[in-house]
C-alpha cells in the first residue's frame, strides 16, 4: 500500500522482478476512496514484457487481502496511516514491513518528534514491543521471525552502518564526539511538493536543515547506543534527484592502522551482501551506489591513526527504503537475503 510514491514505485519495480514472485505478482493498493487505475498509468517506467499492463492499483480493502491470502503487507505510507493500519494487519495475522517512521523508535523521548496522536496508548505500546528495527546487518535473526518490521530511515542507514562496527569494537572515543555530515537528493523529502523541494529553491543550491532535531537522530542514538551529546548529525539537501553521501568524523581511543580498520569492517559485514567495503583511501561516491541496493563504505585514518574520516553512500530510495524492505522480506520468507537485489 502506497505505491504512488517514489519509494513505493521502487518497491513495486523490485517485487515485479523478484525471482520468487515471478508467477505471483504483488497486489497494489491506493487510498480506500480512490478509483482503480492501471499500474503503468501511474508509473509508465514499470511497463515491460511481463504482463504488467494488466496490473491495477485498487482501492484498499481488507477483504481483498484476505481473499488473496496475503501474508505480508508493505506500508509505504505516511507514519500516521501506518500507526492505524499496522495494528489491524497484525490482528488479522498479516505480517507488516513498514517503510515509515511509525514504529522505528523504542524510546518515547525519541518518538516525541513525530507527535503521534496515539502515543502512550495500550495498543501502541503493545505494537511497539513487537516491532523489530529492519536493518538486516544488525538484526538479521530477529527479522526472520518478526511480525512487524520497521524499515530504517535513509539517513539513519547511511550513518549507522559505517559507525556500528567501530563503535561496537570500542574503538571510538565517544567523549570527543562523532560528527556526521549527511547530504541527500531531493527525492528523500518525498513526492509531495514543498517550497524547499521546488526546482527554483533546490537547483544550484546546497542547504542544511533539521539541526539537532532531525527525525532520524533517534535511530542513530538507539542503534548505536549513544547519547545526544556523543554525536552531531546534520542533514543537507543536495540538488540531485537521489542518493545520500554521509561524511563521518571520529576519534579513536588508540591509534589504528588502515589495515586494522579494514579488517574490522570486513569482519563485521562478512555475511552482509548489500554492504560494499572499499579499501583504505578509496572513497565511495554517490554515482557508484545510486540505482543499486548497496551501501558503500570507505575510510581514511589520519597519519597518526587517532582520527578517521568515513564516507558512506547509498541510494535513499533503495538501500535507504525499498531494497532494504525487500531484504527484510527475503529474511522473513526464508529466501536468500540478496534475492532480487544484486
Amino acid at each position: 500500500m502506497g505505491v504512488s510514491g517514489y519509494a513505493g514505485m521502487e518497491l513495486a519495480r523490485l517485487l515485479l522482478h523478484h525471482p520468487a514472485l515471478r508467477n505471483k505478482p504483488p497486489l497494489f493498493f491506493g487510498r480506500p476512496d480512490s478509483h482503480p487505475e492501471p499500474l503503468v498509468n501511474m508509473h509508465p517506467q514499470l511497463l515491460d514484457g511481463r504482463g504488467n499492463r494488466c496490473l491495477r492499483v485498487d482501492p484498499f480493502e481488507w477483504q481483498k487481502l484476505e481473499e488473496a491470502g496475503v501474508e505480508v503487507l508493505f506500508l509505504a505510507l505516511p507514519h500516521e496511516q501506518s500507526r492505524t493500519l499496522a495494528p489491524e494487519a497484525l490482528e488479522r495475522g498479516i505480517r507488516v514491513i513498514d517503510l515509515s517512521g511509525a514504529w522505528r523508535l523504542e524510546d518515547a523521548g525519541h518518538r516525541a518528534v513525530y507527535a503521534f496522536e496515539d502515543e502512550g496508548s495500550e495498543t501502541a505500546r503493545a505494537i511497539q514491543e513487537q516491532a523489530v528495527y529492519g536493518m538486516p546487518e544488525l538484526h538479521r535473526d530477529k527479522i526472520r521471525s518478526a511480525k512487524l518490521v520497521a524499515n530504517p530511515g535513509c539517513y539513519a542507514t547511511s550513518a549507522i552502518l559505517p559507525l556500528k562496527p567501530l563503535v561496537a569494537a570500542g574503538w571510538v572515543d565517544l567523549d570527543r564526539g562523532i560528527v556526521c555530515d549527511s547530504k541527500s537528493g531531493v527525492s528523500g523529502a518525498g513526492k509531495a511538493p514543498t517550497a524547499k523541494t521546488h526546482f527554483m529553491y533546490a537547483a544550484n543550491n546546497l542547504s542544511a536543515y533539521g539541526l539537532f532535531g532531525h527525525r532520524h537522530t533517534g535511530e542513530l542514538l538507539e542503534q548505536l547506543q549513544l547519547s545526544r551529546e556523543q554525536i552531531v548529525f546534520t542533514p543537507h539537501l543536495l540538488p540531485i534527484p537521489r542518493g545520500i553521501l554521509s561524511t563521518i568524523y571520529v576519534h579513536f581511543t588508540e591509534p589504528k592502522h588502515a589495515a586494522e580498520v579494514e579488517i574490522c569492517y570486513r569482519s563485521f559485514f562478512a555475511e552482509s551482501p548489500m554492504v560494499r567495503v572499499f579499501a583504505a583511501g578509496q572513497l565511495p561516491q554517490i554515482q557508484y551506489s545510486v540505482n543499486t541496493s548497496y551501501c558503500d563504505i570507505g575510510f581514511q585514518p589520519d597519519p597518526g591513526g587517532r582520527r578517521c574520516i568515513i564516507v558512506a553512500c547509498l541510494d535513499n530510495l533503495l538501500k535507504g527504503a525499498a531494497s532494504q524492505a525487500v531484504q527484510n522480506l527475503n529474511l522473513m520468507c526464508g529466501w536468500n537475503e540478496a534475492e532480487g537485489l544484486e
